[in-house]
């Protein structure tokens, strides 16, 4: 019976044996236990036969006996999943074609999740990809590959390949792709992407102390350590030149012929410079990586978040990853907090608008608007408001997307729309928190603007912010999102609209004198502007400015940009008994905005023009900022109605009306 099952055990070793294992007892190379004991070892462990062969026996293998395991190994593959096999050896794939279809077709990552690798396209009908697979009968990797052709209009056409040919064509890639990006990368270490080098702290933490892709790495620390990864030091150069130079915002824009790095610096867009293509995708990888966006989703637009320390101070970077024609574009928003100084006397510098807002802030109950463009400065208008207000006697509660300052003392929540905690939500949540100020981050819909106005309504100060051209439209804006007059005259305490101009800077700037035409068209008078210095921008172009910086021409404060800063200007209005009662009978813009004028509001267009007749600005920010015809009209018109006065009683009057309604005094005089 022993001796039987010596024997069975003997032929069950010989029969595993497969034409490859004969052909190495043959060939001398090693024996049947040396084969057992490497094919048990293959199977624990994944490791290749033929790489565990080598190291039991301690001899290479011939090429003639490599190539046989090739054969029968893709002979078993192909008979085992009844698809074609791949052997790279004799199907020649070139590294273009592959790159090609791994930026455009199935990304790297997902080959790699899957063990896939696209091969070539197929005219077929319809048109097809060929897809080498290590396992061609995985179902979540056929699904996901499928759901990625069909929306190419692709077929997918399945071969199997072996895993070790599958990682020597991943490698061969890869290594390719890294020594392009490398050589790119440094050519564009070699572009203005130079800082002061004042500009950085010295700091005592290693690099491989500070977290690369955690919430708060060190930028300085990054800088100095990552000379041998091209592209991640190119990405820290992009974030800590914005961060020295103080711009607000980084676009990321890819080009037909290269990729395109902007910066927003005093409210204009600013070329920093331009990259090769070939480190479009490795650039936009990186800076998905440390967004923690999904690299894989290359068809919906993300949001993520990045946070960086630099110089002692921690900075937030709100990201948003869109895609576009050549590639996805991506948008940083800097919120640096250290930067920002709170505080409405900081922001208002017209005494009359700066008391106006702070008898807003200072009322006990009601609704108070602040309106403007993106990037006009509400978010620290309303922040400067709740600054002024903050103290341990009152509760103040915010509703933010995101949240941009950290403010202590204040119950700040972040909108969680996938949570289904909208602004409405909390807002409805926070009148069961028994509040005293509540903002609101953003006003886009009825029901957020109707739970706003019953909470003013019912004593409670809340403040939020909508998007109009100036603060009369604000009331039409409620009316559009179906608000009721009647609610808004009652709960509403005023609006500001707002915008931000750059601050002509004070060391370069040009005094000069404007003709009369030129008043006029501002509404100026040129007999009474006289005493009165004008100031230009003494603006040097971006190719002169290296000449002008060697010949020590260059302003060293606003480098030749002829502007330094930026100075808010407000359009505030306040809801009066006359201005109420407009609102509750409907009437028009036009009309409310008249009254305000009437009243003592100071319009956008006159408040720049008083800027710069102060110095601060120039008229060409004028221009790009507050100055339109129709504004201007609107302005005159309310100024001759407001300067009409009867001869008898000293009332108000308008133009049309030919006897004083007050004392019946015929004539009234101008």
């Amino acid at each position: 019976m022993t001796n039987f099952s010596s024997q069975r055990r003997a032929l069950v070793v010989q029969s595993n044996f497969s034409p490859f294992g004969n052909k190495l007892i043959q060939a001398g190379y090693a024996d049947r236990d040396q084969i057992q004991r490497a094919q048990i070892e293959s199977r624990k462990s994944g490791r290749p036969l033929t790489e565990v062969l080598e190291s039991i026996t301690g001899k290479q293998l011939p090429p003639e006996l490599l190539r046989q395991y090739k054969k029968q190994q893709l002979f078993e593959l192909k008979i085992l999943y009844g698809v074609e096999a791949v052997d790279p050896e004799i199907n020649e794939i070139s590294n273009e074609q592959l790159a090609e279809l791994m930026e455009n077709v199935i990304a790297l990552d997902v080959c790699r999740r899957h063990r896939v690798i696209p091969l070539s396209r197929n005219d077929t009908q319809p048109p097809s990809l060929s897809v080498a697979m290590v396992d061609p009968d995985k179902l979540d990797a056929l699904d996901e590959i499928n759901q990625i052709l069909r929306r190419q209009g692709l077929a997918l056409r399945k071969q199997v390949i072996a895993p070790e040919d599958y990682e020597q064509l991943l490698k061969q890639y890869s290594d390719e792709q890294a020594q392009k990006g490398a050589a790119a990368a440094a050519q564009a270490n070699k572009l203005d992407l130079s800082l002061n080098a004042d500009a950085f702290e010295t700091v005592d933490e290693e690099l491989d102390e500070a977290d690369d892709d955690g919430d708060e790495m060190n930028l300085d620390a990054a800088l100095r350590g990552a000379q041998e990864a091209p592209i991640v030091n190119t990405v820290n150069k992009i974030l800590a030149k914005a961060l020295s130079d103080g711009v607000s915002d980084i676009h990321v824009e890819p080009q037909e012929e290269f990729l395109r790095i902007r910066m927003r610096k005093d409210g204009v867009l600013q070329e920093f410079a331009r990259l090769p293509k070939k480190i479009v995708p490795a650039i936009t990888s990186r800076f998905k990586i440390i967004s923690d966006l999904d690299i894989a989703e290359r068809r919906n637009a993300q949001d993520g978040r990045i946070r960086r320390i630099f110089q002692g101070r921690t900075v937030d970077f709100r990201v948003n990853c869109l895609p576009s024609r050549y590639g996805e574009k991506l948008c940083l928003r800097i919120l640096d907090n250290s930067s920002t100084q709170l505080g409405l006397d900081k922001l208002i510098s017209e005494p009359e608008a700066l008391a106006k807002m702070r008898e807003f802030a200072s009322r006990p109950f009601g609704l108070i608007l602040v309106t403007g463009p993106t990037g006009s400065g509400k978010s620290t208008s309303l922040y400067s408001v709740l600054a002024e207000r903050n103290s341990p006697e009152v509760n103040i509660s915010t509703a933010e997307d995101p949240i941009e300052y950290a403010l202590p003392g204040i119950t700040q929540c972040q909108v969680i729309r996938a949570k289904g905690l909208d602004f409405e939500a909390l807002l409805r949540a926070f009148m069961r928190q028994d509040p005293d100020i509540i903002l609101v981050g953003e006003t886009r819909d009825r029901e957020t603007a109707k739970a706003a106005i019953e909470a003013a309504l019912t004593g409670h100060l809340v403040l939020t912010t909508l998007h109009t051209n100036d603060a009369a439209g604000a009331i039409a804006r409620l009316d559009e999102m179906g608000v009721e007059p009647f609610m808004v005259a009652g709960a509403l305490i005023g609006v500001s609209a707002q915008r931000l101009m750059r601050r002509v800077c004070s060391e370069c700037r040009e005094p000069y004198h404007p003709d009369k035409e030129e008043l006029a068209r501002y509404g100026l008078s040129a007999a009474q502007e006289t005493n009165i210095d004008f100031y230009k921008a003494r603006v040097v172009s971006a190719g002169e400015r290296k000449a002008a910086a060697s010949s020590g021409n260059l302003c060293p404060k606003c480098g030749g940009s002829g502007y330094k800063g930026r100075v808010g200007v407000y359009e505030i209005l306040k809801n009066t008994e006359a201005v109420a009662e407009l609102i509750t009978q409907g009437a028009p813009t036009e009309r409310i905005k008249e009254k305000a004028v009437e009243e003592g509001m100071v319009s956008l267009l006159p408040y720049s023009i008083n800027l710069v007749r102060q110095g601060m600005t120039t008229f060409e920010e004028v221009d790009r900022v507050t100055y339109t015809d129709t504004g201007l009209e609107a302005e005159l018109r309310a100024k001759r109605k407001s300067a009409l006065t009867c001869k008898n009683c000293g009332a108000g009057l308008q133009q049309e009306w030919l006897d004083c309604p007050y004392c019946l005094t015929p004539r009234f005089q101008d």
